[in-house]
């Protein structure tokens, strides 16, 4: 992102966030499209969405802005996981650089807080949250090459997010309102990478108060509808241990 009141800005510290979206079948994130020329050629590529953080700012508001000005969403689950500090981390490959000078950023080394932010996304909702043009959902399993360093935080990210998963109600910030224990468990599939049982997995849902199950059934489905459920934090706020204890 371009920012034009370069005396506002602080050239050594950035915010980059990694935007997860679930979809009941994969786990996306959300990617800036770059397309510039660099000798002669032109490159399309991909990248973490980041801004350098403004001197009026602290690091959690800058994200927060980040996070707005792409997607027009506010209040949304965002969490700091890394402060990446390598001295190369710019300037590995000359075309980032070429880029870096093309939107008038300083060539000097740069500090960044990594966030990781995440959103209930579905079919119907995929592109309806006034997304930037050049911005776009992609599935992570298909990420094989981002600009810098980002990568590295993608990766980091997503181990993260695993851990977190198992220790607290995280996944409920991609899921819908309200939600089938098939889809609960499809998401811990997708983003743990391995199948669960779904009899042990409906067993330790069983035990879990802040999982309430509603008097409403999914419509329009081929199968025998589902129940739904919802997650209540007020619940869980309340019953809640030393961790959510979700090691399925």
């Amino acid at each position: 992102m371009k920012d034009n009141n370069h005396n506002a800005l602080n050239f050594h510290v950035s915010v980059d966030c990694v935007i997860f979206g679930f979809d009941f079948g994969k786990l996306n994130v959300l990617l800036l499209e770059r397309n510039f020329n660099y000798g002669g050629i032109e490159y399309n590529d991909l990248k973490l969405p980041g801004d350098l953080v403004r001197k009026d700012e602290d690091l959690d508001t800058a994200a927060s802005r980040v996070l707005k000005e792409l997607t027009g969403l506010e209040n949304i689950y965002l969490k700091q996981f890394a402060a990446i500090g390598t001295p190369n981390r710019l300037n590995r490959i000359d075309r980032d650089m070429e880029w870096l000078r093309s939107i008038g950023h300083p060539e000097e080394v740069v500090v960044t807080v990594a966030y990781y932010s995440l959103i209930n996304i579905d079919q119907d909702k995929i592109d309806k949250f006034g997304l930037q043009a050049n911005t776009r959902w992609h599935p992570v399993a298909d990420i094989t090459e981002l600009a810098f360093d980002h990568m590295e935080i993608l990766s980091d990210a997503l181990t993260t997010l695993r851990t977190e998963l198992r220790s607290n109600p995280i996944g409920f910030e991609l899921l819908p309102a309200k939600f089938t224990l098939s889809q609960l468990q499809k998401l811990y599939e997708v983003i743990l990478g391995t199948n669960l049982d779904k009899r042990n997995f409906r067993k330790k849902v069983s035990n879990m108060p802040y999982v309430v199950p509603i008097n409403e059934k999914e419509k329009g489905v081929s199968h025998k509808p589902a129940r739904y459920f919802i997650f209540s934090k007020k619940v869980y706020e309340k019953t809640r241990k030393n961790s959510f204890d979700f090691s399925v």
